[in-house]
């Protein structure tokens, strides 16, 4: 158990008290604070660190700046650039199965993590411990390595979009023992977590879908991201682990009270929904393989030291990646219907207070995939919560851009507003009731904090 307390000392952070060394605020040299937490918990009156005293959460607030690129942020950036290839332009036939962004990047920062951490030796290794000797082996070079090592196997044919990069990289760290044996870390970690992440089930063949009639039901006859509960989750025992619990019933006054609030905010023609709730709309519209990545980056380059960037960003992703895989799970388990059908057939279900509107759409498209729980929610949270873990509070500020919207940049001061408006939007966006994205956020949240309790830890 890591706790924390709010005393500063000579590095200007709090301590945190771990076995060893936990989470700290950016800009720390974790070599210094080993000395620094260990001084910390006696001043706090722990006779150890990790011990049963009450101890409260840092009061300051943290600011995201970037301290400019990283070996852990170039990769990210290279991968998305190569997760977002069209297959038809890459002469995918080597290629086992669709690209899926989240599980990707995920496995690409788990492999940097596990990587650098074998050089660093502060933390427990997620998936991977080398065998080669890390005695003072490059860990620029262990970590270039093990994102090369992922992409070459996942994507051999789009070595156009990495390939120079790796070289480059390699160029750039001196000739000699240490990079040697930073190359074969990396390597050897590469093909451990690939052969940890192998059979993911994202080749399975899926059943031709059967659209819903029901009152209730969701209505499609080809939805998408129906893979995604069949994918094997990095940490959760099963997609099934953190199911949401199911929407409220049709005949119940929950429903009705969603229902309506929905049709009323979310709808195109609404009178009641102010210009600044239809611009956050639109900005969480942005397809999520460019969204997400985009704007988790900043997260990398806000640290400075390589072994701090790739334990956050491998936090971040491995959360993310399993939210949406139970996330999925939930929606096509409960199969629940849009605002779009439920509003405009809402004479077929048994609710005297949820009138139909045959005219009634959404101000922006409806995703084509079952409503409940929200995916927006369930990634958001995850990936909130995962912050929140490594910093040791919500009160984080940090900026969103969006490419599809009026107001390009959105500023949030804490992980908690960011989600409160993932949320809203969902709803004034005319394609979720309030329900799923509650869910959705208890899910996301979840899965997070049983990450952070079973990996990541200091040794």
């Amino acid at each position: 158990m890591i706790h924390r307390i709010a005393a500063t000392g000579a590095y200007g952070a709090p301590y945190y008290c771990g076995n060893f060394l936990s989470e700290h605020s950016v800009n720390q040299n974790p070599l210094k604070l080993c000395t620094a937490i260990a001084l910390g918990c006696v001043a706090a009156g722990l006779t150890a660190c990790g011990g049963g005293a009450a101890i409260k959460t840092p009061a300051q607030s943290i600011t995201i700046r970037s301290l400019g690129a990283n070996t852990v942020s170039v990769w990210d950036e290279i991968a998305t650039a190569t997760l977002s290839v069209p297959p038809a332009a890459t002469g995918t036939a080597a290629e086992k199965g669709p690209a899926l962004y989240d599980d990707d990047l995920a496995t690409l920062h788990v492999a940097m993590y596990d990587a650098v951490i074998a050089v660093a030796g502060t933390h427990k290794p997620f998936a991977i411990t080398p065998t080669t000797p890390a005695s003072g082996a490059s860990m620029e070079a262990a970590a270039n390595a093990a994102a090369y090592g992922v992409l070459k196997r996942l994507f051999p044919a789009r070595t156009n979009i990495y390939q120079a990069t790796y070289d480059s990289r390699l160029a750039a760290i001196p000739d000699g023992e240490a990079k040697t044996r930073g190359l074969a870390i990396g390597a050897e970690v590469a093909r451990g977590v690939l052969a940890f992440r192998a059979n993911d089930g994202r080749d399975v063949a899926l059943a031709t879908y059967v659209s819903g009639t029901e009152p209730g039901k969701f209505r499609s006859a080809n939805p998408a991201l129906r893979l995604y509960p069949h994918v094997r989750p990095f940490t959760l025992t099963s997609a099934a682990q953190f199911r949401a619990p199911g929407p409220p019933a049709l005949e119940s006054a929950e429903y009705a009270r969603d229902f309506n609030e929905s049709k009323t905010m979310g709808s195109s023609a609404s009178t009641m929904r102010i210009a600044e709730q239809t611009e956050n709309a639109r900005f969480m519209t942005e397809p999520p393989p460019r969204f997400w990545p985009r704007n988790l980056r900043q997260f990398a380059t806000s640290q400075d030291n390589l072994a701090d960037s790739a334990r956050l960003m491998a936090m971040i992703y491995v959360a993310h990646a399993d939210a949406i895989i139970g996330c999925f799970e939930s929606k096509y388990f409960h199969e629940f219907w849009r605002p779009t059908s439920a509003i405009t057939l809402a004479d077929i279900q048994r609710n005297s207070a949820t009138l139909p509107d045959s005219a009634w759409g959404p101000v922006v498209p409806t995703p084509n995939h079952p409503e409940y729980p929200a995916a927006h929610s369930c990634a958001a949270a995850a990936s909130m919560e995962a912050i929140r873990q490594f910093f040791g509070t919500t009160q984080v500020s940090f900026k969103f851009d969006s490419s599809v919207a009026n107001t390009t940049v959105h500023t949030f001061a804490t992980t908690d507003q960011f989600m409160d408006e993932v949320q809203a939007a969902r709803i004034h966006g005319g394609m979720h009731f309030r329900t799923a994205t509650v869910h959705g956020a208890e899910l996301g949240t979840k899965v997070a904090k049983q990450v952070f309790a079973n990996h990541f830890q200091p040794r």
